[in-house]
């Protein structure tokens, strides 16, 4: 351990609460405006493994939001973040039913759902956050993101089991599609009540990363609570 790096963080959370970090796995789902950002925060806390999965590159167009779209304009996302946090496990795939259906989740203390396929968040959240009847089965806990875009205010932003989750759109779809699954199940999730400044995907990093914050510091307080 790098005694230099962590000498803020130690005193924060003491021996105990930093070796319980520090024997951590976190998988991240998705590293764009969000999910770039709680890599960021997890990776500068001291948790012990994370593993990034992401299929896209970055463009131009994500430099308004993404954590490494400055200098990596045509390379993969996992790749640019790989090279910047050194130790991280990069997947270059993306997150689709076949993923779902063959990754093996069980590793993982905490899986960050940053990905914006309501399909593939329906086909996560049955897969890992669903009620079973298997009581051997190794299932970590479920943090999903819901709608960043088009919004303003970071203040508004809440974090609440999807089933009460309310004024924001995305989730509305995402609860709608759960409930044609007949999911039982239940996570937590940020999600924002605020109204839509406009109707382009529009999008703004105050409120995109601090979704991703947020996620992070959940996840952060979850494991420092484990027993």
């Amino acid at each position: 351990m790098n005694q230099k790096r962590f000498a803020r963080t130690l005193p924060l959370f003491k021996e105990e609460g930093f070796s319980k970090l520090q024997n951590a796995k976190v998988l991240i789902l998705g590293v764009g405006g969000v999910g770039g950002f709680a890599l960021d925060c997890l990776y500068r806390t001291g948790i012990g493994e994370i593993c990034i999965v992401d299929y896209d590159c970055f463009e131009p167009s994500n430099q308004n939001r993404q954590i490494g779209s400055f200098n990596g304009v045509g390379r993969k996302k996992v790749e640019v973040l790989a090279d910047t946090y050194k130790g991280v496990i990069a997947i270059d795939s993306k997150v689709t039913q076949a993923f779902i259906d063959t990754f093996d989740f069980s590793p993982y203390d905490i899986v960050l759902d940053a990905i914006d396929d309501i399909e593939a968040k329906i086909a996560l959240a049955l897969k890992i956050a669903s009620k079973s009847e298997d009581s051997d089965s190794i299932k970590p806990l479920l943090l999903s993101s819901m709608g960043s875009a088009k919004k303003l205010d970071p203040s508004q932003i809440q974090f609440a089991p999807i089933w009460k989750s309310y004024g924001d759109k995305f989730a509305r779809k995402f609860r709608e599609g759960l409930k044609k699954q007949n999911f039982k199940g239940n996570f937590m999730v940020a999600f924002s009540p605020e109204e839509p400044k406009c109707k382009e995907l529009g999008s703004f990093s105050g409120v995109t990363a601090s979704f991703g914050l947020r996620l992070a510091s959940e996840a952060i307080t979850i494991i420092l609570n484990k027993e």
